[in-house]
């Protein structure tokens, strides 16, 4: 077990936003978590990058390390946690290589930083086009490819992925996940949350679908794909 998350309860102020939810995430594999707007998917994620504070009886643990004695900062350079937030949040006036490179700011290992931005280059051609253009002049299927190559190069062992197919057009959204099996392929676990269910499901190997702060199912992806209860509420069946 590579990630290990029991008992997750976050709050904002008196309003309880997830209520002690446990999972766990295998190292090289890729799971989902799915459910509707403010069930708690983001927040989960936001939990475990250490972006908001979880209750003192929340259990994180990350390669039998206790996440929560990490800063936000550490959880990447320290854990080789990576998280691209929903909204993509580059850095608009830097160009798109400045933005990788800035991602590496606790690597030492020159040379593999190198051949890290020629993979991702190599995986996103359309970045190396624009490799000295201001980030923010970028299309949003442009800014999106750069936030995931941004996270690859943090030099990270999982990645949490925050609504990546949202506002991309259907052929970019396709593109964006084959991106994603390619960085799979290459060692890198993924912890997806998706709004997309039925693009998630079959993107992933697992999956849970959370409602209202809680986790409610479980199981393998092509099992929850045919499960009356998921094609009802998500999947339009």
């Amino acid at each position: 077990m590579q990630l290990k998350v029991e008992n997750l309860k976050v709050s904002y102020g008196n309003i309880k936003a997830l209520h002690g939810i446990s999972f766990s995430v295998e190292a090289g594999e890729i799971l989902t978590i799915i459910g509707a707007n403010g069930a708690g998917k983001s927040t989960t994620l936001r939990a475990i990058s250490r972006m908001v504070p979880s209750h003192p009886e929340s259990i994180l643990e990350f390669e039998g390390e206790n996440i929560l004695k990490y800063s936000t900062d550490r959880v990447v350079s320290r854990l080789g946690i990576s998280h691209v937030p929903e909204g993509r949040r580059i850095f608009g006036n830097l160009t798109v290589t400045e933005n990788m490179i800035l991602a590496c700011f606790a690597r030492k290992d020159k040379e593999q930083i190198i051949k890290n931005k020629k993979w991702v280059f190599d995986l996103f051609p359309r970045l190396e086009e624009r490799k000295d253009q201001l980030a923010g002049t970028l299309s949003g299927g442009e800014q999106q490819m750069l936030a995931v190559g941004r996270a690859y190069m943090s030099g990270r062992k999982i990645m949490l992925l925050d609504e990546p197919s949202m506002g991309l057009a259907p052929l970019l959204m396709l593109d964006m996940f084959k991106a994603l099996k390619e960085i799979n392929k290459h060692g890198t676990t993924i912890l997806l949350v998706e709004q997309n269910a039925r693009l998630a499901l079959k993107f992933a190997q697992r999956g849970y679908v959370i409602e209202n702060g809680s986790l409610v199912l479980e199981g393998p992806a092509d099992e929850l794909l045919t499960n009356p209860e998921v094609k009802k509420a998500y999947l339009g069946a």
